[in-house]
């Protein structure tokens, strides 16, 4: 029996173009205190999900939700205002 298997990844492993430039790492960098932010507020989400959120655990949520929009404005007026970092 004879195998298919694809080459593309074996093709494509070495391309310049698989890797991030230097403006998507920056843009990355910029961004990272969002997407922590954003993954602190699913944490705090998937803890509820399989019980009745308890106090603590809506003040949890309430807490990562405000540092999240803190984290958004301040990303927002650092684009509006042209600002790099």
């Amino acid at each position: 029996m004879d195998h298919i298997v694809t080459v593309q990844d074996a093709v494509t492993a070495f391309a310049d173009w698989i890797e991030p430039t230097d403006a998507e790492l920056d843009a990355i960098e910029l961004e990272m205190p969002v997407i922590m932010a954003e993954v602190d507020l699913l944490d705090a989400q998937i803890i509820t999900l399989d019980r009745t959120p308890s106090e603590l655990d809506t003040q949890r949520i309430r807490r990562t939700r405000r540092r999240l929009l803190t984290a958004r404005r301040t990303l927002a007026n650092r684009a509006g205002s042209g600002e790099v970092a």
